[in-house]
């Protein structure tokens, strides 16, 4: 649910020699010294369980550990279970997923016509994200119904035509879980609970509430220039279907096992539900491909929490991180954690050697970058090094383990920088998870 600017990541090299059990916990260990994950993380190639384990304290303030059976917010990999709540209504003839929403909400604006329900699934509707607006802050706290959110956005205009774009809108996952509750005749908590929870035996899961009491259930914190902090509040009646969810490592296993066992769809549901349109994008999952191997992937972000739910059909494999300290960490340890069982090298922040450049050689790499629309990266020289800030976020010094790549040690990442024939510094690559994004420099 969060909105999140790109955190620094990388993937990198394994050292030889080393037992795979105890690399694996290398790298879970690497974040949890550096204070930027406390969580529990769940590794299962099949029927084996690799790693079951809590890390970091579920509440600082009663020093109780997180363990397996910690229960964290999912926050988006909640979309997953709304895409399969769906599904289960179109093989009972409730509705077709190629089937134009106005059929269910008759007085839908005119702007609507053409949105189907695969367009919300697919985050191709158009509808912009109520989470982006700039009165969204303002609201997290006050509880509120479905009708009443749907109603935030319904006469905002479209970012564009449903079907040309892929743009990610919680508002599109809102509405889902709106026409689900209608079409159904059943809240949205019920339906799921009485045809994916209970069948799954997922009883340490949920739609969570700040009122009710949860046992089990973490705390969430946040990063600050002070250190670690208690989030702020968000009522969970907002992020609904899009990102209310909570469960534990354990029972998102069942749900793994569950729906690529064939227990949760049909096989040409479960099809559809996994094929991508655009951007990588299916129903509620991310879809690709890295040397040869599928990934389904979906991660999650919200006050307090951050989460990684990752599935690697060929091979059975499934990684599970759950953090209740936002920030990048879930998803760089799901990756390296799998990079490390694929038998990929990897190379932590800590392993990385650097060199020393004279100050007329970083001098030249200080200034802006642009990463994204409003997203820049500032290089700046202080002192005897040089440091980088992205948008909204701290400074962060990086050091350089060649004349032109560069690396942090905090997190795990690293910058390229390349020069014209003139040799002027004209661009930078963050390398981010086997992705490369480039920034020019302005």
């Amino acid at each position: 649910m969060m909105k999140r600017i790109p955190l620094f990541l990388l993937l990198a090299t394994l050292c030889s020699g080393q037992s795979t059990d105890s690399r694996l916990q290398q790298i879970i260990q690497s974040y949890v010294k550096g204070h930027q994950f406390m969580g529990s993380v769940l590794v299962a190639k099949g029927s084996n369980m690799i790693l079951n384990q809590g890390y970091g304290s579920a509440d600082l303030e009663w020093n109780i550990p997180n363990s397996p059976t910690t229960k964290f917010r999912l926050g988006s990999v909640t979309k997953q279970f709304t895409a399969a709540c769906v599904l289960l209504l179109e093989e009972r003839g409730k509705w077709k997923v190629s089937d134009p929403i106005k059929k269910y909400l008759p007085d839908a604006p005119a702007a609507w016509d053409k949105i189907t329900i695969f367009n919300l699934l697919t985050h191709t509707s158009g509808i912009p994200n109520f989470t982006s607006f700039p009165e969204y802050p303002d609201s997290e706290a006050k509880s509120t119904t479905p009708e009443k959110l749907v109603q935030r956005f319904r006469n905002k205009p479209l970012d564009f035509q449903p079907g040309s774009k892929w743009s990610y809108s919680n508002s599109g996952y809102v509405l889902l879980g709106y026409l689900i509750e209608k079409v159904s005749g059943e809240t949205y908590q019920k339906f799921l609970q009485d045809n994916i929870f209970t069948p799954l035996d997922m009883r340490d899961s949920g739609y969570d509430s700040n009122a009710a009491i949860i046992l089990h259930r973490a705390s969430g914190y946040t990063p600050s220039e002070h250190g670690i902090e208690n989030a702020g509040f968000i009522n969970m009646t907002i992020p609904f279907s899009a990102g209310g969810l909570y469960s534990t490592t354990e029972d998102l296993l069942k749900w793994e096992r569950g729906l690529f066992g064939g227990k949760v769809l049909s096989p040409s549901s479960l099809k559809e539900m996994t094929t991508p349109f655009k951007g990588n994008y299916a129903f509620g999952l991310f879809v690709t491909s890295s040397n040869g191997r599928k990934k389904i992937q979906h991660g999650g972000g919200i006050e307090g929490f951050n989460t990684d739910l990752a599935y690697w059909p060929g091979e059975q494999l499934a990684v599970i991180v759950l953090a209740n300290l936002n920030g990048g960490a879930p998803e760089e340890i799901a990756n390296q954690l799998a990079a490390t069982i694929h038998g990929e090298k990897v190379v932590l922040p800590s392993e990385r050697k650097d060199i020393k450049l004279s100050p007329e050689q970083l001098r030249a790499y200080v200034g802006t970058y642009e990463l994204a629309p409003k997203v820049d990266l500032t290089i700046t020289l202080e002192g005897d090094h040089l440091e980088t800030q992205l948008t909204g976020q701290p400074k962060i010094p990086i050091f350089a383990e060649t004349p032109t790549l560069f690396f942090l040690k905090v997190v795990d990442a690293q910058l390229e920088f390349a020069k014209d024939a003139s040799g002027k510094v004209t661009q930078v690559t963050l390398h981010q998870n086997g992705r490369d994004m480039v920034a020019h420099k302005k």
